[in-house]
Protein backbone atom coordinates (compact mmCIF):
# COMPACT_ATOMS: atom_id res chain seq x y z
CA UNK A 1 0.00 0.00 0.00
CA UNK A 2 1.57 3.39 -1.15
CA UNK A 3 0.09 6.90 0.01
CA UNK A 4 1.25 10.93 -0.58
CA UNK A 5 0.97 12.49 2.25
CA UNK A 6 0.52 16.32 2.00
CA UNK A 7 1.08 19.25 4.23
CA UNK A 8 2.01 23.26 4.21
CA UNK A 9 -1.72 24.52 2.78
CA UNK A 10 -3.54 27.25 4.70
CA UNK A 11 -4.07 31.33 4.14
CA UNK A 12 -2.12 33.94 3.14
CA UNK A 13 -2.39 37.29 1.58
CA UNK A 14 -1.49 38.04 -2.11
CA UNK A 15 2.45 38.49 -2.21
CA UNK A 16 2.94 36.06 0.79
CA UNK A 17 4.87 32.59 0.44
CA UNK A 18 4.25 29.25 1.06
CA UNK A 19 5.78 25.63 0.73
CA UNK A 20 3.68 22.81 0.18
CA UNK A 21 5.25 19.21 1.19
CA UNK A 22 4.35 16.05 -0.24
CA UNK A 23 5.88 12.30 1.14
CA UNK A 24 5.06 9.13 -0.66
CA UNK A 25 5.10 6.51 1.86
CA UNK A 26 4.68 2.54 1.88
CA UNK A 27 5.93 -0.03 -0.31
CA UNK A 28 8.16 1.57 -2.48
CA UNK A 29 10.89 0.05 -5.14
CA UNK A 30 11.36 3.71 -6.94
CA UNK A 31 9.72 6.93 -7.48
CA UNK A 32 9.13 8.17 -11.39
CA UNK A 33 7.72 11.60 -11.81
CA UNK A 34 6.17 13.83 -9.15
CA UNK A 35 3.91 16.77 -9.69
CA UNK A 36 1.66 19.06 -8.13
CA UNK A 37 -2.06 20.33 -9.34
CA UNK A 38 -4.30 22.14 -8.22
CA UNK A 39 -8.57 22.51 -8.67
CA UNK A 40 -10.33 25.62 -7.93
CA UNK A 41 -13.47 25.56 -7.72
CA UNK A 42 -15.78 24.99 -10.60
CA UNK A 43 -12.98 24.52 -12.99
CA UNK A 44 -10.79 21.32 -13.84
CA UNK A 45 -7.74 20.14 -12.34
CA UNK A 46 -4.73 21.74 -13.79
CA UNK A 47 -0.88 20.87 -13.71
CA UNK A 48 1.09 23.33 -11.64
CA UNK A 49 4.73 21.28 -11.63
CA UNK A 50 5.99 18.68 -11.79
CA UNK A 51 9.79 17.39 -11.39
CA UNK A 52 11.32 13.87 -12.94
CA UNK A 53 13.65 11.65 -10.61
CA UNK A 54 16.38 13.35 -12.40
CA UNK A 55 15.20 16.43 -11.39
CA UNK A 56 13.63 17.94 -14.86
CA UNK A 57 10.98 20.30 -14.30
CA UNK A 58 7.80 21.79 -15.90
CA UNK A 59 5.86 24.66 -14.98
CA UNK A 60 2.48 25.79 -15.84
CA UNK A 61 3.16 29.28 -17.61
CA UNK A 62 0.65 30.84 -14.81
CA UNK A 63 3.32 29.84 -12.25
CA UNK A 64 6.61 30.51 -14.35
CA UNK A 65 8.96 32.51 -12.15
CA UNK A 66 7.23 32.46 -8.92
CA UNK A 67 6.53 29.08 -7.60
CA UNK A 68 9.56 26.14 -7.73
CA UNK A 69 9.07 22.74 -7.84
CA UNK A 70 12.01 20.25 -6.07
CA UNK A 71 12.26 16.88 -4.56
CA UNK A 72 14.41 14.63 -2.21
CA UNK A 73 14.92 11.51 -3.90
CA UNK A 74 16.20 9.85 -0.27
CA UNK A 75 13.06 10.59 1.05
CA UNK A 76 10.28 10.50 -1.37
CA UNK A 77 9.51 13.59 -1.04
CA UNK A 78 8.37 16.83 -3.27
CA UNK A 79 7.78 20.68 -1.99
CA UNK A 80 6.70 23.43 -4.44
CA UNK A 81 7.79 26.57 -3.30
CA UNK A 82 4.84 29.26 -4.03
CA UNK A 83 6.01 32.91 -4.15
CA UNK A 84 4.69 36.16 -4.94
CA UNK A 85 0.96 34.44 -4.24
CA UNK A 86 -2.02 36.11 -6.13
CA UNK A 87 -5.90 35.10 -5.35
CA UNK A 88 -6.39 33.40 -8.58
CA UNK A 89 -3.64 31.36 -6.83
CA UNK A 90 -6.54 29.73 -4.57
CA UNK A 91 -7.10 26.07 -4.93
CA UNK A 92 -7.22 22.92 -3.40
CA UNK A 93 -3.47 21.34 -4.33
CA UNK A 94 -2.75 17.91 -5.08
CA UNK A 95 -0.05 16.09 -5.08
CA UNK A 96 1.15 13.25 -7.51
CA UNK A 97 3.57 10.48 -7.96
CA UNK A 98 4.19 7.80 -10.52
CA UNK A 99 5.39 4.95 -7.89
CA UNK A 100 7.21 1.99 -8.34
CA UNK A 101 6.12 -1.03 -5.33
CA UNK A 102 8.35 -3.41 -7.55
CA UNK A 103 10.95 -3.77 -10.46
CA UNK A 104 7.41 -5.23 -12.34
CA UNK A 105 4.47 -2.93 -10.80
CA UNK A 106 3.80 0.94 -11.12
CA UNK A 107 0.33 2.47 -10.17
CA UNK A 108 -0.22 6.25 -10.59
CA UNK A 109 -1.24 7.99 -6.75
CA UNK A 110 -3.28 11.16 -5.68
CA UNK A 111 -2.33 13.01 -2.28
CA UNK A 112 -5.86 13.71 -0.44
CA UNK A 113 -5.40 17.75 -1.32
CA UNK A 114 -4.26 20.48 0.71
CA UNK A 115 -5.85 24.15 0.83
CA UNK A 116 -4.44 26.83 -0.30
CA UNK A 117 -5.95 30.52 0.07
CA UNK A 118 -4.58 33.62 -1.02
CA UNK A 119 -6.57 36.77 -0.24
CA UNK A 120 -6.41 40.44 -1.79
Amino acid sequence: QVQLVESGGGLVQAGESLRLSCAAAGSIFSVNVMGWYRQAPGKQRELVARITSQHVTNYADSVKGRFTISRDNAKNTVYLQMNSMKPEDTAVYYCNADIWSSRWHSNNYWGQGTQVTVSS
